[in-house]
């Protein structure tokens, strides 16, 4: 059944900004250890390396304390995990399943993915962002994180991302888990001040759900001054590139922070070929220098967040499953855009037309065409393959 982004019923939520590295990683721990009752997490990677076991060790004390615990991995990029850490989880009572990575039947051949990073707590803490469980996101042995946020959500809002969690796991298993009343009917008391209005946002373009990149489009079409986009992977397609342009023309600041270093060399010279488009549409870009950037987030008029798991790609668009979170509240906004304001300040190195045209020649050039190029066939053909009957 269809569903969309509804919004909180009430103003009750509150939402704060978490950094990749420990600060994450202490939240998440602070949040399994205070659980009482359920937790739901759904993730694309869980590594069994040192930041996997801890998150793992912790999650199996709140088992011992008779916490429903509830995983769903993705079963192609956690394919790698080994089997005791898998036993250790269930031998507990830990429920972990894995997403499995292609649907089919007699019409449709397709190879989905569950990119969400989510973590629900007793139906009242959410952590929403484009973390993954592994080393590479924490401060292990003196490494730098790779730069990446999440939203720690705690009100309404997060029942509405575990009754999704539920979904995806009904879909999994094919058993429904009874609803807790005495969670969904429980209320917490929290300071006006700080109230947000929060839309959990989904994409699953097999169900079709776009409702993130229909955002995208919305902040940029609503947009009166300034759109500030932090995103790793950033290859937007022919919709939201005409919604960025109409936006400039308009006058509206649009500033683009990508990856300075990419895990996926591909898809930067892919990004890098864009580059020009970028320029020629008064389009700032700065590039991210201190490590790898795997955020996604964006901010409007120092009013409007939208944060998660969504990169600007068609991969998310129409191929994976991915959640974001909404947030309208004028204090997030402005701490949201102050910090990547710092980013660019301390972190970054600014690609203008200058900067742009002395980096490029016509080899790097064609290796960046060819990159884009390809990866749009390799989407194409590889990633998902429609069959329909006429």
């Amino acid at each position: 059944m269809k569903t969309h982004a509804q919004l909180s019923p009430t103003n009750s939520n509150t939402a704060k900004l978490i950094n990749s590295g420990r600060i994450y990683f202490d939240t998440l721990t602070e949040l399994i250890r205070k659980s009482e009752s359920s937790i739901f997490l759904q993730t694309y990677i869980l590594k069994d390396d040192e930041t996997g076991n801890l998150i793992a060790d912790e999650l199996i004390q709140a088992a011992k304390r008779k916490v429903k615990i509830y995983i769903i991995l993705d079963g192609f990029a956690s394919r790698n995990l080994h089997e005791s850490f898998i036993d250790n989880l269930k031998s507990v009572g830990i429920e972990l399943l894995f997403f499995k990575p292609v649907f089919k039947n007699n019409h449709v051949y397709y190879s989905r993915r569950m990119h969400h990073k989510i973590v629900v707590v007793d139906g009242r803490f959410s952590l929403i962002g484009g973390l993954n469980i592994a080393n590479r996101y924490n401060e292990i042995n003196n490494h730098k994180a790779w730069l990446d946020f999440a939203v720690l959500i705690e009100g309404e809002a997060s029942l509405q991302v575990e009754n999704y969690c539920k979904q995806v796991r009904l879909k999994t298993t094919k058993i429904e888990i009874e609803t807790n009343s005495e969670i969904i009917n429980r209320f917490y008391e929290i300071p006006v001040d700080n109230h947000c209005m929060v839309k959990i946002r989904r994409n699953d373009w097999l169900m079709h759900l776009n409702e993130i990149s229909s955002n995208y489009i919305e902040m940029l079409r609503n947009a009166n001054h300034e759109v500030l986009i932090l995103c790793s992977y950033f290859i937007p397609g022919k919709v939201l590139r005409r919604s960025m342009a109409n936006a400039s023309r308009r006058g509206v600041k649009i500033t683009v922070i990508t990856a300075g270093q990419s895990d996926v060399p591909l898809t930067k010279n892919a990004e890098r070929w864009l580059y020009d488009w970028l320029l020629r549409n008064n389009i700032k870009i700065y590039e991210y220098q201190k490590n790898v950037l795997h955020g996604k987030l964006a901010v409007s008029d120092q009013t409007n967040v939208t944060i998660g798991s969504y990169n600007i790609n068609n991969l998310s668009t129409y191929v994976c499953l991915e959640l974001n979170a909404e947030i309208k509240n004028k204090l997030f906004a402005q701490n949201v855009q102050n910090t990547l304001l710092e980013i660019i300040e301390k972190e970054c190195i600014e690609i203008n037309s200058k900067y742009h045209h002395h980096q490029k020649n016509w080899l790097n050039q064609f290796f960046r065409w060819c990159s884009y190029h390809l990866l749009r066939f390799v989407l194409l053909i590889f990633t998902f393959n429609l069959k329909r009957e006429n």
